[in-house]
């Protein structure tokens, strides 16, 4: 029998959960990867990795597949729970898949006795809704949850059904904007600035945050290796934040001084955008990064937030700040854009 410890990455086939299977693998985890069956594999290739191919939506077929699966201890020493919604053509699909789905998975592995040392969650700073956006007060662990999109409640109630689990050794993290090679959502306005342009929303001073894929991943490691972090929630974030300007500045110097022009859209411009863009993901069934839900995203003035409990209990610390990641991230999307040539 192995003694290396078993990690179990629900969700692996999405951008953040190919760097918690390569960071399990590095760290010497038996790692195994529960995807679809239809889930892309492209940054899964490492021949270590053991497949778990769930349906999530029939609970009794995903319970069968977990009592095959599991490690010969009988259970997985750890599961980070990576699987999620971040769009959906249909608002009642984030419910589906951010809180059902999550609720189905931890009730099977209640049932077959299978529960691990630490369960992490996933969750998102959405969860707390848009906070103090008058004096600009950090986001921390004593603000009051108050979502404003259906992400953000499909994440709370998440949450919530895991804070009635107090069988299980969850822990929760709540990262702020996660960015790096093969996120799609920053890539755009990566791709703006390359163009020249930076489309800013409103006229208010906006203070966002950022935390490099890389900085998430290894804090969840550290997290379920702590003995100070169960039913404990965290704030994952670089601990400063910045403002449009700043963050236009850096990516214009990752693509070589780039000449940008800054544009600042009325609010009520990219609400309208915003219902289009919606209605025509409806139409085709195709979810699009802009819509309702996501307007009330950009429109939040207030990202700043505390990462003290993360930094007390299990000495979180950013290695990457977002001049060092946003480099990394342009490199690999000019490394791309140069294979298309």
């Amino acid at each position: 029998m192995s003694d290396k410890k078993t990690l179990l990455v629900v969700g692996a086939g999405g951008f953040i959960g190919g760097f918690i299977a390569a960071e399990g693998l590095r760290r010497g985890y038996d790692v195994y990867a529960a995807v679809r069956a239809t889930t892309s594999r492209r940054y899964l290739t490492d021949k270590r990795l053991h497949f778990v191919e769930l349906d999530y939506d029939d609970p009794e077929a995903m319970e069968t597949i977990l009592e095959g699966a599991r490690p010969v201890s009988g259970r997985w020493d750890y599961i980070i729970y990576n699987l999620g919604a971040t769009k959906c053509a249909n608002f009642r699909d984030f419910n589906h898949i951010n809180y059902e789905y999550l609720r189905d998975f931890v009730e099977t592995i209640h049932e077959i006795d299978c529960l691990p040392e630490r369960f992490l969650f996933m969750s998102s700073l959405s969860a707390l809704g848009p906070g103090d956006e008058k004096n600009y007060t950090p986001l921390d662990s004593d603000t009051v949850p108050e979502p404003n999109t259906r992400y953000g409640l499909s994440k709370i109630k998440a949450e919530t059904f895991l804070g009635t689990c107090t069988w299980l050794n969850w822990i929760i993290f709540r990262p702020t904007g996660v960015y790096g090679p093969h996120e799609k959502d920053y890539l755009m306005m990566i791709k703006s600035i390359d163009s020249h342009f930076d489309f800013g929303v409103g006229l208010r001073r906006q203070m966002l945050t950022f935390i490099y894929v890389e900085d998430l991943v290894c804090a969840m490691f550290d997290a379920i290796a702590s003995p100070n972090t169960v039913h404990k929630k965290y704030i994952i974030s670089e601990p400063r934040a910045y403002s449009q300007k700043e963050f236009r500045a850096i990516v214009a110097k990752a693509l070589g001084g780039r000449m940008v022009v800054p544009l600042r859209l009325p609010m009520w411009t990219v609400y309208l955008a915003s219902v289009i863009a919606e209605k025509w993901g409806v139409l085709t069934l195709k979810p699009s990064t802009l819509n309702r839900d996501k307007f009330k995203i950009m429109r939040q003035r207030n990202w700043t937030c505390s990462v003290a409990d993360a930094e007390r209990d299990f000495g979180f610390t950013c290695r990457f700040p977002l001049e060092e990641g946003v480099r990394l991230t342009v490199e690999a999307y000019l490394e791309e854009k140069n294979k298309k040539k």
